[in-house]
């Protein structure tokens, strides 16, 4: 891939933080990297004077950049020491090791202990992290001892010795910084009940505790126990203030496989990623091009079983899968799971992010390949929908606008390629019609229309869209029918109230879906032609209270009147203007009428 079109993909990556990844012409990867802000992170590789050797070399051999966003800059630090770890890039620096990270514990002992650590053991105690910060570490469980005072010391307790009174209070207990549980002070249902609190603050359920601290808090203040309360709201304070954990690493979620789709009208993306206890491995999105009009679910079940065989991206023994929504694949020993909430529900969220960003960029190189592509798609699309005979190409749709019944005018706004094409718009006044009649106005503005167009041997559209219902629709048909094009010209109509679309001969109303591309257009063309006409129909309305306060005027005619207003544009501008304005425009005789009239009208 040549520099400029590697730097085009640079300048339209998500300015999210993230982790990217620098391929070679193999397929290896020779670059891991993190960053605040992908976009500008990668750009600068592009744009800026590189003055080390070696970077200059590393933009040389890359082939391919790829991408994974996440939530937060540590996010992307754990993410890429995970990934440099897994493939082991040249470029790239040896970073630490896992156990140079520290990690909050909950000790597997009776009456628990909470502490910070770097080195992980398999004696059934639970894990949380790792964490980029000591300083955090150290912050979160100062917090957990001020909150919950769990013990310290590192004493075998177990209730029978408690019970024979084989332990003595110590310091902690003394200056309040332990409850007792050894002295029979605190029991063991309460330690385990601020423990089970802890484990979900670490979790991210900190919302649950919150909850509970503030309703212990107002009871307390009920009671009018202030201190309590007090030591209660300083509790809620630290709880508020701490933020919940990183869903790119939580051990409590081991060795998954994550999948999401999203589709287009011809191709469905989707998104992989895989966790091995509880951290990000493996991320990959792809295209796939659709064959017989295939369902998300019939998509979703075939990726699922080529990506955990495909010997490249690696066999996946992962036991759980999360799905975006429920599927009928089984695979012998594997359970499948749409989470609702909860660290799995944001891992899922997290792969349909990358998703949504990997398909924009694959729809915009297409789009540079072709630049109608998008566009025929739609017409497609459209042709289908509408059960058209031919690619709606020109489009023209009909509007008519009045007020109480006066200056009745219709517009006609042109589409072509599904874009407005405003040098065709047209303007009408309805001139055979006597009174508020919509649906004989639409019948003589659609032959004056089609008739002018045969006349001036013009192509016809291929779709008329008429702004109304059956009975608007009908009578733009009798026009069809007397000009015999009928035959020759698709018409539809759509009903505002319910969006319904209606077809000639057909009793029933066709309903499309409010995000389909065919409903889209309808509704775009339909409102450029009310926006079109009412703006026609206030003009009208303008010019004719000028012109009836011009009428007025004795010795002013037909053609003085319209000369005012071509050149002034309002009566406002006329009553402005100077006795030498108006005798330039109409002559010393007829000026000097048209200023006396309203500078007598003005002293009266």
């Amino acid at each position: 891939m040549k520099k400029e079109e590697l730097k085009n993909i640079a300048l339209n990556l998500p300015q999210k933080p993230g982790v990217y990844q620098f391929f070679d012409a193999e397929g290896t990867i020779i670059y891991v990297g993190k960053a605040k802000n992908l976009k500008n992170r990668v750009n600068s590789y592009f744009n800026k004077t590189v003055d080390r050797t070696k970077t200059v070399i590393l933009v040389r051999q890359i082939s391919e950049i790829k991408y994974i966003t996440v939530e937060t800059e540590n996010d992307a630090l754990l993410l890429e020491n995970t990934l440099i770890k897994k493939y082991k890039p040249k470029y790239n620096i040896q970073l630490k090791d896992d156990k140079s990270y520290p990690w909050i514990v909950i000790k597997n002992e009776p009456f628990p202990r909470v502490y910070y650590t770097r080195n992980l053991t398999k004696d059934g105690s639970e894990y949380f992290g790792p964490y980029t910060s000591l300083n955090l570490v150290r912050t979160i469980v100062s917090m957990f001892k001020k909150l919950y005072k769990t013990r310290t010391c590192k004493l075998s307790l177990n209730i029978d010795q408690i019970r024979a009174g084989k332990f003595k209070e110590c310091l902690q207990f003394h200056i309040k910084n332990c409850q007792g549980p050894c002295i029979s002070q605190q029991t063991e249902v309460d330690y385990l009940n601020n423990i089970d609190q802890i484990r979900k603050i670490l979790k991210g359920d900190i919302h649950i505790v919150i909850n509970h601290v503030k309703q212990q808090m107002l009871s307390a203040a009920e009671e009018l126990n202030f201190e309590k309360a007090e030591e209660l709201k300083q509790k809620l304070e630290l709880l508020e203030n701490y933020q919940s954990r990183s869903t790119v690493v939580n051990t409590s979620v081991d060795n998954i496989d994550i999948f999401s789709i999203s589709s287009s009208t011809k191709y469905s993306f989707v998104n992989f990623l895989k966790l091995v206890s509880g951290k990000i491995v493996q991320a990959y999105s792809y295209e796939i091009k659709k064959q017989l009009e295939e369902s998300d679910k019939e998509v979703l079940e075939h990726a699922i079983i080529n990506i955990r065989e495909n010997i490249q991206q690696g066999v996946s023994n992962a036991k759980e899968i999360i799905v975006p929504f429920k599927i009928d694949l089984t695979i012998e020993g594997v359970s499948f799971k749409v989470p609702q909430r909860g660290i799995k529900h944001e891992l899922l969220a997290l792969s349909e992010r990358n998703l949504k960003y990997y398909r924009m960029e694959k729809e915009r190189q297409r789009n540079q390949i072709d630049p109608n592509r998008r566009t025929n798609e739609i017409l497609e699309r459209m042709q289908k929908d509408l059960n058209l005979e031919s690619l709606p190409i020109h489009i023209e749709c009909f509007d008519n606008s009045n007020l109480q019944g006066t200056n009745a005018v219709s517009s006609c706004v042109v589409f072509k390629n599904t874009k407005p094409s405003k040098k065709d718009y047209r303007k009408f006044n309805i001139k055979t019609v006597i009174g508020p009649d919509d649906f004989a106005s639409m019948k003589e503005v659609v032959f004056r229309r089609y008739k002018r167009m045969i006349d001036e041997n013009l192509s016809l559209p291929q779709l008329i869209i008429i702004d109304g219902g059956k009975g608007q629709l009908s009578a733009a048909l009798e026009s069809l029918v007397e000009l015999e094009i009928d035959d020759k010209v698709e018409i539809i109509s759509i009903a505002k109230k319910l969006e319904e679309i209606f077809r000639p001969n057909d009793p029933y109303p066709l309903y499309l879906d409010k995000n389909s591309p065919t409903l889209k257009i309808i509704q775009q063309a339909r409102d450029e032609a009310h926006r079109f006409g009412i703006t026609f129909h206030r003009q009208k309305r303008g010019k004719e209270m000028t012109k009836s306060q011009l009428t007025e005027i004795n010795g002013i005619g037909e053609k003085s009147m319209q000369r005012l207003i071509q050149h002034f544009g309002s009566v406002s501008r006329i009553k402005e203007a100077s006795i030498d304005e108006l005798y330039e425009m109409l002559g010393t005789s007829k000026g000097k009428l048209v200023y006396d009239f309203f500078n007598k009208k003005d002293e009266e």
